[in-house]
């Protein structure tokens, strides 16, 4: 079993590493994935130990993140995804061994970023799973993926509107808890999942309709 959180900071203004250094203290993940990170996180593993990685998304000052209580037997790399209109994304992936990770914030465009998905699928081993800021509206139409994220709102637009955007496909993998965590100093909430290597995984119909 393995234990995965996913959050978007909020860059500059939002999670500072104090905020993460209490969620990691609190939630003892095995995996904790990050988004729009900036420089100010690079001192994570000083205070808590284990392995950091950032990547800067091109010509931003922030990026994708993640951090491992333990030394990771293989190092992420960096995945280069179709372009937007305004940003380039990219998308770390790491292999944990029994499972593949990949960290993302995809584009905003609604077809763009889910031919951003097609993309990352297409590079995955069978046991995957996909979690980050998705910038995505209704079904992710992934072939051989299921959404088990949390079916609860995770962003708030504009402080007005809620939204499910932070999100975990599986490949491969059974997920055993999904839920989303209270709203703190981001303007996203974090996203937490248990998932269990499974030859087979059933996802209820009604979860899939929710898109």
């Amino acid at each position: 079993m393995i234990k995965l959180i996913s959050w978007n900071l909020l860059r500059l203004t939002g999670a500072s590493v104090d905020d993460i250094v209490r969620l990691i203290r609190r939630e003892d993940p095995d995996l904790l994935l990050m988004q729009e990170a900036t420089h100010e996180i690079d001192g994570l593993a000083r205070i808590v130990g284990g392995e950091f990685h950032r990547t800067l998304m091109p010509g931003r000052i922030h990026g994708l993140a993640m951090w491992s209580p333990v030394p990771l037997a293989v190092k992420p790399v960096v995945l280069a995804l179709q372009n937007g209109a305004m940003f380039n994304r990219i998308c770390q992936i790491v292999d944990l061994g029994s499972i593949s990770v990949a960290n993302v914030h995809l584009s905003h465009g609604q077809i763009l970023n889910r031919r951003q998905l097609r993309r990352i699928a297409g590079v995955l081993p069978h046991r995957a799973a996909v979690l980050g800021d998705y910038n995505l509206i209704g079904p992710t139409l992934l072939p051989g993926f299921h959404d088990v994220g949390p079916r609860e709102h995770t962003h708030i637009a504009g402080d007005m509107v809620p939204l499910r955007i932070d999100r975990c496909l599986i490949r491969g993998t059974a997920c055993l808890e999904a839920r989303a965590l209270l709203r703190e100093t981001s303007d996203h909430r974090p996203i937490v999942v248990r998932l269990s290597a499974a030859a087979h995984v059933r996802v209820p119909e009604v979860a899939l309709a929710a898109g």
